[in-house]
């Protein structure tokens, strides 16, 4: 006897409308899956929004701190890490670890990496040597762009309009401020010394992907009498070289990245 013809599937009831928290969290989750960090395109296509939504949606994440942007791609912001006790693989701190190891180890001095909040620069990660006990870590701390090396690195290296509207938002006057940060913005590099304490100095320096979009600093801390004359220039160099690796790593694809 011939089988009967299969019965005609049911239609499928489409799903609810997905509110705009939806489409927040849905980035949220890809970009926190994701292997390594990812290029806008492939976001939206797996999570099913056209370019421009999901970039629209990004803006906000980037602000609110879920989402970091590198370049062109994205990876888990400092609000995601804060909530995690464990980072994801591609975070920016697992990314990050081996370049404050290796810096800490080249220049025997505390390093920590920062990333840009409203108010300053938090810090989201240390290595300090066991000779350095005495300086504190500040790990978890903001920190306000008028005292430390770090935030004037990351404000120095936004776009000089984004530069403006972030200064506008600090108390007080900014004049003294806005010329440290042009000349920040002309060397790379910002150096601070005793202005938290006098006795210890800082060298910091931006990590940028792209013109205008620091991801984050860079900052060597130590005792203020080793950053001077000959020594500072040693540790600017080292921590060039140690920014440009950390952009090679977070703009790497996965397989780039795994070799």
């Amino acid at each position: 006897m011939p089988d009967a013809p299969a019965a005609p599937e049911a239609p499928v009831a489409p799903g609810p409308p997905r509110s705009a928290v939806d489409k927040a969290l849905d980035l949220v989750e890809a970009v926190s899956r994701a292997p390594h960090p990812v290029r806008l395109t492939d976001l939206a296509a797996e999570v099913g929004l056209h370019r421009a939504t999901a970039y629209r949606i990004l803006l906000d994440l980037v602000r609110r701190g879920w989402v970091l942007r590198a370049g062109d791609r994205y990876l888990p912001g400092a609000a995601v890490l804060r909530m995690s006790a464990s980072a994801a693989g591609n975070s920016l701190t697992a990314l990050a670890r081996p370049v404050l190891e290796r810096l800490s180890a080249t220049t025997s001095l505390m390093v920590n990496l920062q990333v840009l909040e409203e108010g300053g620069g938090r810090v989201i990660d240390v290595v300090r040597p066991e000779r350095l006990a005495m300086i504190s870590h500040l790990r978890g701390e903001l920190l306000p762009v008028r005292r430390f090396a770090g935030p004037l690195a990351l404000v120095a290296a936004l776009e000089p309009e984004a530069r403006r509207r972030w200064l506008e938002r600090l108390p007080g006057d900014d004049a003294e401020i806005a010329r440290e940060l042009a000349e920040v913005a002309r060397t790379g590099v910002a150096v601070e010394h005793g202005r938290n304490d006098e006795l210890v100095a800082s060298v910091s320096r931006a990590v940028v992907p792209a013109p205008g979009a620091p991801v984050c600093a860079l900052t060597v801390v130590g005792p203020a009498t080793e950053f001077d004359g000959p020594k500072l220039a040693v540790v600017e160099r080292e921590l060039t070289a140690a920014a440009d690796e950390l952009v090679a790593a977070l703009t790497a694809d996965g397989a780039e990245a795994g070799r």
